[in-house]
């Protein structure tokens, strides 16, 4: 990998790592291209939030932005982003319940701490 694509790599990292742009994006991946309204609505919260959010998914090249009239639509752009979203979320909950497994089949601190097994 080139200095360059590890920069670009990176940016796009760092904006799937913000909460509110995952909704946003989660959004539109579920119901396909919506206005800036229907964002804030669907992941919320407010209009200026979500139009601000979609502007950098938009110049990091995961949003697109169509015009119309006064309103502004976006869709996700690339299709691939999909996967990436169903990997890392299958990892977290594959992640959770292994978390949860092992709680339940080793004692906690504090059950060992009071002598009770």
């Amino acid at each position: 990998m080139t200095p360059e694509l590890i920069e670009e790599a990176a940016h796009r990292f760092a904006l799937l790592g913000d909460p509110t742009r995952l909704r946003i994006l989660h959004a539109l991946m579920e119901r396909g291209e919506l206005s800036v309204g229907d964002v804030a609505g669907a992941s919320g919260t407010s209009r200026f939030n979500a139009s601000g959010h979609l502007n950098r998914l938009a110049l990091g090249g995961l949003v697109a932005r169509r015009p119309a009239g006064t309103k502004h639509y976006y869709r996700i752009s690339d299709r691939r982003l999909s996967d990436v979203c169903d990997w890392i979320c299958s990892a977290v909950k594959e992640q959770a319940l292994a978390l949860t497994k092992s709680q339940r089949e080793s004692p906690t601190e504090e059950v060992i701490r009071d002598g009770i097994r």
